[in-house]
């Protein structure tokens, strides 16, 4: 980065990019009852397909993120925004189950992964000195959070006024809007001095490391658990919200809140990861998770419930992206940092395909998602425990750097 005025056109482009393509997927869930009741295809069915895209959503993103020094940012992003747009576009012509997990489990994931997490916070940390890199993935974090305050209720607002047909054509075509944006990140990545690992280490060798290293792995199973509580919410919250007795628009609301509280956490957790150990930081996020469900649980249901619980759920909601990725990058350094934190982003959304498939299964075998909160509380306590032994020295005042 040359000036002050290059960073904030890098994550500011970057967060407008995420905040789109995690705009749209967050708002899926909003999809289901429509989609249930227009096909007859069956709860579980279009679950499923769902659940699928939470799955190639995260397979996705260590495949682009190793094509990202071959093929460069733009042609990445470009790619998956014409996925997603035509993913999209074409699920309103699907009649099986098939074609559902075609279109948006498999085409419209894969083309949101393209422009996701990885790709975005991997190639910024690239061009950015090590001192701005955790506020960078803060920043360009909210703009995710930011996609859902925006896309929940505008969704449900264009189905209530025109159809869900309408609504997934409109975000189709919201989609094409990252590809102007993509140009302002640069094409070719920037060499980058690499910490704790040689600047010319291969993929393959970087990879055999991360692999072989209990921390990396302790990264995994944390974000598991938070992939299986993200997707379980934003698919079935519409579901939990009318069995309750109380319209689409609370759940539509209670997704935006979400996003919302989760900009001041996102920014916030960046902001401490420069001053605090990171693992610390997973502990509490994780921990506040399980308090805030078993709190909802005891709580009486009503609207007001629903949008504190969002509020409260939504400081910690991706507020684990930041120190998760600074951690990859403290441990291994930025060169392979798209594809190692694409992996990770992987073990997330395996969790995120049980909880948005065993959620669909619980409502259809009990009628309810009773188990489901109780799975959730248990798996928030063990990802708060299993970040402990991460090894993490104490971060080092930063000496001011000039833009």
């Amino acid at each position: 980065m040359n000036t002050k005025r290059d960073y904030w056109i890098l994550v500011l482009c970057a967060s407008a990019i995420l905040m789109i393509t995690m705009g749209v997927r967050q708002s899926l869930g909003l999809f289901v009852s429509p989609l249930n009741t227009s096909t007859g295809l069956g709860i579980v069915t279009v679950s499923f397909a769902l659940a699928v895209g939470q799955f190639v959503w995260g397979a996705a993103q260590p495949l682009f993120g190793a094509l990202l020094d071959r093929v460069g940012t733009v042609r990445i992003i470009v790619v998956g925004a014409l996925m997603m747009a035509l993913g999209l576009a074409a699920t309103p012509f699907m009649s099986s189950g098939f074609g559902l997990v075609l279109m948006l489990g498999v085409l419209t994931a894969a083309g949101a992964g393209a422009g996701s997490f990885s790709i975005l916070i991997g190639s910024s940390a690239q061009r950015l000195p090590m001192e701005k890199r955790a506020f960078a993935s803060g920043f360009i974090n909210a703009g995710g959070s930011f996609g859902q305050f925006v896309f929940a209720p505008l969704s449900q607002a264009v189905i209530a006024a025109a159809g869900w047909m309408a609504a997934l054509w409109s975000l189709a075509v919201a989609c094409l809007a990252t590809i102007p944006l993509a140009f302002k990140l640069g094409n070719k990545p920037a060499a980058a001095p690499v910490a704790g690992a040689p600047q010319e280490i291969t993929l393959k060798r970087q990879l055999n490391i991360a692999f072989q290293d209990r921390s990396y792995w302790c990264l995994h199973a944390g974000f598991f658990t938070c992939g299986f509580h993200i997707a379980f919410l934003v698919t079935h919250l519409p579901g939990e919200v009318g069995l309750c007795g109380l319209p689409a628009s609370v759940s539509a609301g209670a997704l935006a809140i979400i996003g919302v509280a989760n900009i001041a956490g996102s920014l916030t957790v960046g902001w401490l990861a420069q001053r605090h150990r990171m693992k610390m930081l997973l502990f509490w996020v994780y921990g506040m998770r399980a308090v805030a469900v078993a709190c909802y649980l005891a709580a009486p249901k009503t609207a007001l419930t629903f949008y504190i619980f969002g509020a409260v759920l939504g400081v910690s909601w991706l507020a684990t992206v930041p120190p998760t990725a600074g951690l990859v990058g403290k441990l291994f350094g930025a060169r392979w940092l798209a594809t190692l934190f694409g992996f990770t982003l992987l073990s997330h959304q395996i969790g995120g395909f049980f909880g948005a498939y065993l959620g669909g299964i619980a409502i259809d075998s009990t009628g309810n998602y009773q188990w489901m909160w109780y799975a959730d509380i248990a798996l928030a306590l063990m990802a708060a425990l299993v970040n402990l032994p991460i090894r993490e020295a104490q971060p080092r005042p930063q000496p001011a750097v000039a833009a």
